[in-house]
């Protein structure tokens, strides 16, 4: 019988993306505990399952009783919160520790006028943003002794966030800009990308978590409108676009991402390779709630 500390996580910054792998584990016997710095949300995290935590706290006792830890929170001006927060509690229980998993973002290769990029490419972020995410992956891959993957992630989408939720809500931007091409992710394939490599551990690897189909940002809303029978939004110059400037800032980076690696190694099979395939699968779902 696996020794029930084998099967606990620790989310750190538990958002989005860390739900839905405990999605994933919790049917499986997994344990997870959530960090969070709002004491309103230990409701909805006990209602699915997760222990909560209010951030921040000590970690000392709760890292002896896990056995893998996820980090989603991004970094700030001073670095990675949580390493300037409980860098040496870490550090002192590494050894109880079989994965850590740290979500960056493919923004640390900046922009390649829509040119190809993989895990080994030369990291040119474009952003504050990016160049803050490279400094935090280097933080976590050079504590000696711990055993750390990164996972770059692409444009992330999902129920409840994407082009449907912009669209109905009368928020989305049908934005134009020249030779502009994004990468994408739907949430779940983050999730299996994360359980794949938790299931096959090998500390400093660095993995691209996207589809198959890196599309302008234009062709996606048009066809997310399409397939709700709405009218697209009207195409803007990105020049004349209002955007707030954490949204222009993505218009900032080019590039297509290689997934090659989580295919390799981890075996993955995207459950949604293209954009097309998870919006149909997504509109399909929500009409066959009740």
């Amino acid at each position: 019988m696996t020794d029930p500390i084998q099967k606990t996580l620790l989310s750190l910054g538990h958002g989005y993306s860390a739900s839905a792998l405990a999605k994933l584990l919790i049917p499986q016997g997994w344990r997870v505990i959530g960090t969070t710095r709002k004491p309103e949300k230990f409701a909805a995290l006990k209602a699915a399952g997760i222990t909560p935590m209010l951030w921040p706290c000590d970690l000392t006792e709760v890292l002896g009783r896990v056995s893998h830890v996820l980090t989603s929170a991004g970094p700030d001006a001073e670095g990675d919160p949580i390493l300037r927060h409980a860098r040496d509690q870490i550090i002192a229980r590494k050894d109880h520790l079989t994965w850590v998993g740290y979500l960056s973002t493919t923004g640390v290769y900046g922009d390649r006028d829509g040119g190809w990029v993989h895990e080994d490419s030369v990291l040119d972020p474009a952003t504050l943003r990016g160049q803050r995410r490279v400094k935090a992956e280097q933080e976590w891959l050079t504590i000696p002794g711990l055993p750390v993957h990164v996972f770059r992630l692409a444009g992330i989408y999902g129920a409840g966030r994407g082009p449907f939720a912009k669209l109905r809500k009368g928020i989305a931007h049908r934005v134009i800009k020249k030779n502009q091409v994004f990468s994408r992710t739907h949430v779940d394939d983050i999730a299996q990308v994360l359980h794949a490599s938790m299931n096959a551990p090998n500390p400093g690897r660095i993995y691209n978590v996207c589809d198959d189909d890196p599309q302008p940002p234009e062709v996606v809303i048009e066809y997310a409108a399409k397939l709700l029978g709405m009218a697209p939004p009207p195409a803007v110059p990105f020049e004349k676009a209002e955007m707030s400037p954490m949204a222009r800032s993505f218009y900032s980076d080019s590039k297509r991402v290689r997934n090659d690696r989580i295919k390799d190694e981890l075996g993955v099979k995207l459950k949604y390779p293209t954009f097309k395939a998870a919006l149909q699968a997504m509109l399909a779902e929500e009409q066959a709630q009740p």
